[in-house]
């Protein structure tokens, strides 16, 4: 393997190394447990998050969100059954004390103080107030737990504890002599979200798309090979070469040794998570896109533009531009400018560059730029999905799984590696280290750029629902495989293995999804589910059919060499 192969090979690895699991949000999950602060009576409520939306003056203001107390009663789950109510500030400011002056029901806002919540709670409801609202003093918010000895839980209004800065704007309210009221509710997350559906949708897509284009692209070769040896061509063109060159077949120890170059990614991503690393992962995802496109060769993307790549530079600024304009202009532009993407002119540092590249550069360049710009605004995901979809689809083209046997070990150990990350990693980092990167946590931003992710429409929390680019690669090889297998042993959609493998993940995925609403929206790690439905209807299959030793060693069907069946064909003519 040359060093432009090693080096592929050791990007795809850290992309994939990135993010192995879908979750529903980026901005927390809305119920928490905690064993740490075991239930009792009167202490028992879950850590929910609570809306808290203020009016000033009757017109409708900002929207606070805090956490819910372990005692007291629950909050209510619909807006319209929350009632708006007056806010009051405590006096004494920390509630540690009777409060001096009788509540009419109002709800009252204290200091954290250094007395126990639950003494707050309790003045509080003596004094007359319907909730509680405990204002932190750092700005990350606390979990309210009853101490171990403690006995008087007999608290009947709600607790809420709001960060920081959210208590210095209520204060502010009330200080201007304005009158403030708040409504306090912890709306559910409903059981599915539409862009669930279209997340799932667009990963079964890619693999669908890609497995088609990577079999096409090997029946093609196959053919170009077949055609080279009736001619006795001693040498594929240099031209030609450049399209089927860079295809990199997996081996059982690159299989084994992914488990430990994505874990050792991890772990650096997980210990430098920070703003600046962020801002270097989005440099790194442009880079590598180029990289991908690069090694995979646009013209052999179908749809695209008919242009040989020569340059990275030339296949970067054409990756936008084919993409969305591909299959639109898909006749007219190899008719008008076939000898315009033939035609090239050397640039220094770049090299050869065609003229056709030359002209739609600053559409191309203009749509990375701006997506890197402004990639944190509402509707950035959009490209971000584009360019996640395309270097998906690329990996797939240059990255062969060859036989069975290999896309066993790779999944094997993919299986594992995303077990451990997500849940065994808690016992070791206390906490979940590949939710915790994929979320981009402590960095400031909304997560990472290496994932495919569509805002969550009818969720009154917001966030997104993701999935991240292992899930779909990973699976995605083994469907690959499957598909050019059947190719080449020329079988029938019924007969051939891809529609049953595609099925087989999809149902996967579903039933990925089916967990993660069952277990409130805590990230779960798709391949736990994916793996045994893909693998294991493959190897069942290959199994009944009688070619499962084929596949698991050979992976093509037995026929003739290419050279002997052409010679055959002429002796028959």
């Amino acid at each position: 393997m040359d060093l432009q192969k090693l080096c592929f090979v050791i990007t795809v690895t850290a992309v994939i190394s990135l993010v192995c699991y879908p979750s529903s949000v980026t901005a927390g999950d809305i119920v928490h447990d905690d064993n740490l602060a075991p239930k009792k009576p009167g202490c028992e409520n879950d850590f929910v998050l609570v809306k808290v939306q203020t009016w000033v003056d009757g017109v409708e203001d900002a929207e606070f969100v805090g956490v819910g107390a372990r005692f007291g009663t629950t909050i209510v789950s619909k807006e319209k059954n929350a009632n708006q109510i007056r806010l009051t500030l405590s006096d004494p400011l920390d509630c540690c004390s009777a409060p001096k002056h009788k509540l009419d029901g109002d709800v009252i806002m204290v200091h954290r103080g250094h007395c126990k919540f639950t003494t707050k709670a309790n003045n509080a409801e003596a004094a007359g107030a319907s909730a509680l609202l405990i204002i932190n003093n750092q700005k990350e918010l606390y979990k309210m737990v009853c101490e171990p000895d403690e006995t008087d839980l007999d608290i009947h209004i709600p607790a809420v504890m709001l960060p920081q800065d959210a208590g210095s704007s209520l204060e502010k309210m009330l200080l201007t002599n304005s009158s403030v009221s708040v409504q306090l509710y912890s709306p559910r997350r409903p059981l599915v979200d539409i862009a669930e559906v279209f997340l799932w949708l667009m990963a079964v897509g890619t693999i669908l798309c890609a497995s088609y284009w990577s079999a096409w692209s090997a029946r093609e070769a196959a053919i170009e090979q077949d055609k080279l040896l009736k001619d006795a061509v001693d040498e594929i063109p240099n031209e030609k070469a450049v399209g089927f060159s860079t295809v990199v077949d997996i081996n059982t120890t690159s299989a084994v040794l992914f488990v430990v170059i994505a874990s050792c990614f991890l772990v650096i991503l997980y210990k430098l998570m920070s703003y600046w690393f962020i801002e270097l992962l989005v440099v790194l995802f442009c880079i590598g896109g180029v990289e991908f496109y690069a090694s995979a060769g646009i013209a052999n993307l179908p749809g695209c533009f008919v242009v040989k790549p020569h340059s990275m530079f030339e296949l970067f600024i054409m990756i936008p531009l084919s993409l969305i304009w591909g299959t639109l202009v898909k006749v007219p532009i190899r008719k008008w400018f076939k000898h315009a993407g033939e035609s090239y002119i050397k640039v220094p540092f770049f090299g050869p560059l065609s003229y056709l590249t030359l002209a739609v550069a600053p559409f191309c360049i203009a749509f990375a730029v701006v997506w890197a710009v402004y990639r944190t605004v509402s509707f950035a995901w959009i490209g971000q999905d584009i360019l996640g979809i395309a270097l998906i689809i690329t990996v797939l083209q240059i990255v062969h799984v060859p036989n069975l046997k290999v896309g066993t070990v790779l999944l094997s150990c993919a299986f594992l590696y995303d077990i451990f990350w997500v849940f065994v990693s808690k016992k070791v980092f206390h906490e979940s280290v590949m939710i915790v990167v994929a979320r981009g946590d402590r960095s400031g931003e909304d997560g990472i750029p290496m994932l495919l992710k569509i805002p969550r429409l009818f969720d009154p929390w917001g966030g997104y629902s993701i999935i991240g680019f292992g899930d779909i690669l990973l699976p995605g090889l083994l469907i690959a495989f499957s598909l050019r297998y059947d190719w080449l042993a020329t079988k029938s959609l019924r007969a051939g293995y891809f529609p049953w493998a595609m099925l087989a993940y999809g149902l996967g995925l579903l039933v990925t999804y089916v967990a993660l609403n069952l277990m409130d929206g805590h990230g779960q790690p798709a391949l736990l589910y994916i793996v045994p439905f893909t693998l294991g209807t493959f190897l069942a299959l290959g199994k009944k059919r009688g070619d499962l030793r084929v596949l698991w060693t050979q992976g093509e069907p037995e026929t003739p060499c290419s050279h002997v069946r052409l010679q055959h064909g002429e002796e028959l003519d």
